[in-house]
């Protein structure tokens, strides 16, 4: 007795311990069930009439069948009708149903009087739904609890009439099939809950890929667009800078994110539409060379941003459209800044290298040649105070323009020496309003400089760097200006476009010429005859070695030097900091 206890004890742990169906599967065949059971309560009540009024007009069935059916009928509907209503106690529902079936086909089946094979076959439907949908402990229940009466129907039916051991063997033969089915039933729901469990694990690492691309893609420096046929199903927030598109103020209320919103699909489809009519509007140019590319090729290709679009902060980017298996197009921005400050790095090493040793090997006798002129000027000084009547002023003269050519040689050493000493950007977290007085006070105290700081931006800047374009854009505001005007003075002004922080120059000389603007920022290109014209090329090439840029406004009322560095908010000064530091 004790091992029989022992091994029914297992089965039901064992049973037990699989979970079901998750619920929404649950739901859906529990539905499917209640249907198929009030149907065969209404063709079973309809049969029993139909039987009954075939044998004998006057037979009815009897008030046990009328009252059975009638009762299953109503049960069946309520039951079904449960699950539209109720979501929380469908196992208990199920479990329910399933024990109700079981005692109704008991009812008829004790009621027909004799053992009915039909009756006896719906009991392996209730059996194998049993085992598919409840756990496996109530359905081990429900299926003796079956043999149990199919089993007490033949033992009553043969005493009440003859023994018959023929119909008790096919009594217990077809309890023997009740459980081979709920077997089987079992055996199927198992590998179905793995199935689900699996594809449950499956969706639930897709969806975890999915929102690693999608921080993958919101985190990308680079713009990133989709569009499948003529519609724009993805634009990250990369891509809204680069072009300098604006997210619609309708919008902006309910979202702070553009790039999230759309990979979440919150609003997408009003983000993107907005999207695609500032792109179509300010970049026409390029969405239509986008969409002329043939499905299934590839192009790249340099984009200038028009001047419509804040040309002025970006200038240049590259365009790769790369094609997708859905004959979609990818497409990828980058902007052009980030390669320049590589290549400018590159150029100034290597300029620094050859430079350093030639300014060396010139400045020695430069000093020695500027130095013999001081020399000639002293002794011609002394000859003409002892010899009044003696006249060498045009050799005093010639040995002053020797002496001022050997400075100028000298300030241009300088200027290439700095040029080589700057390597390597070493970026720091600049507040500029607090940074730009302090600058100003250490090399302008004294000069009208007038700063306008209308925001209060942070950008990622190497200090010695800025400070030396500084320099040299306010001495150059300073001198041109006194060219023109008696009173000299410079104004800084400095506030925010989209993601980037501008520096406007400004001073009130005669501006750059047009015929000289192609040739501004070339190396020793001056306009100025006390000038080295290095300190331009200077300037624009620590920008670049920074990635910003320095420009000239033409279309400004005043002469404009404009310099644009990329914004960095909270975040990015505390990884900046960090990068300092290690």
């Amino acid at each position: 007795m004790k091992p029989a206890t022992t091994i029914i004890s297992a089965i039901s742990r064992y049973l037990h311990h699989d979970d079901t169906l998750p619920l929404p599967q649950l739901r859906r065949l529990g539905i499917i069930y209640s249907s198929y059971r009030f149907v065969v309560s209404i063709f079973s009540m309809l049969m029993v009439y139909i039987s009954a009024r075939a044998g004998d007009s006057a037979s009815l069935p009897s008030f046990l069948q009328q009252t059975a059916l009638s009762f299953y009928v109503m049960l069946s509907l309520i039951l079904l009708g449960l699950f539209y209503v109720v979501t929380k106690q469908m196992r208990r529902q199920l479990a329910f149903g399933l024990v109700l079936d079981v005692i109704i086909l008991s009812l008829l089946l004790y009621t027909a009087g004799e053992p009915d094979l039909q009756l006896t076959m719906l009991y392996m439907v209730v059996v194998a739904a049993s085992f598919m949908l409840l756990h496996g402990s109530q359905a081990l229940v429900i299926t003796l609890l079956a043999i149990i009466f199919v089993i007490y129907q033949q033992f009553f039916y043969a005493i009440a009439n003859s023994m018959n051991l023929a119909n008790l063997g096919d009594a217990l033969l077809m309890s023997a099939s009740f459980l081979a089915v709920g077997g089987l039933s079992w055996s199927i729901s198992q590998r179905l809950v793995q199935l689900e469990k699996v594809a449950q694990s499956h969706a639930k690492e897709v969806e975890r890929l999915n929102v690693i691309n999608q921080e993958v893609i919101t985190q990308m420096v680079n713009g990133v667009i989709v569009i499948d046929k003529q519609n724009i199903v993805l634009a990250n927030l990369a891509a809204h800078q680069l072009l300098s598109i604006t997210q619609d103020s309708s919008l902006s209320a309910s979202s702070t994110s553009t790039d999230i919103k759309e990979v979440r699909g919150d609003t997408p489809h009003a983000i993107l539409s907005n999207f695609k009519q500032q792109l179509s509007k300010q970049h026409s140019q390029l969405l239509q060379a986008c969409l002329s590319v043939a499905t299934g090729q590839s192009r790249t290709f340099t984009y200038d941003v028009p001047e419509v679009a804040n040309a002025s902060i970006f200038g240049k980017l590259r365009v790769q459209i790369i094609p997708l298996k859905d004959d979609s197009k990818l497409i990828l921005l980058e902007d052009l800044r980030r390669e320049q400050a590589s290549a400018q790095q590159l150029k100034l090493a290597s300029l620094g290298q050859l430079t350093a040793s030639i300014a060396h090997e010139i400045r020695n006798p430069l000093a020695a040649i500027s130095q013999a002129s001081q020399l000639l000027m002293e002794d011609l000084t002394e000859i003409e105070a002892n010899a009044s009547n003696v006249n060498m002023t045009g050799n005093h003269e010639l040995y002053e323009m020797i002496f001022s050519q050997t400075k100028r040689v000298n300030r241009i050493i300088e200027d290439i020496l700095k040029l080589s000493r700057q390597q390597a950007a070493s970026q720091q977290a600049i507040v500029l309003a607090e940074w730009m007085p302090v600058f100003l006070d250490n090399y302008f105290q004294g000069h009208d400089i007038f700063l306008h700081v209308k925001t209060q931006p942070t950008i990622s800047f190497d200090p010695h760097q800025l400070e030396q374009i500084l320099i040299n854009l306010i001495n150059n505001g300073l001198r041109y200006s006194s060219y023109s005007h008696p009173h000299a003075y410079v104004e800084i002004e400095i506030y925010c476009a989209d993601s980037d922080v501008i520096i406007d120059i400004l001073d009130d000389g005669d501006g750059i010429k047009t015929e000289d603007l192609k040739h501004l920022f070339n190396p020793f290109f001056t306009t100025d005859k006390a000038g080295t014209g290095l300190g331009l090329y200077l300037s624009q090439a620590f920008c670049e070695a920074n990635q910003a840029r320095l420009l000239y406004i033409p279309e400004h009322e005043k002469t404009c030097f404009r310099f644009i560095s990329p914004a960095i908010d909270s975040e990015n000064i505390f990884q900046a900091v960090e990068e300092n530091l290690y």
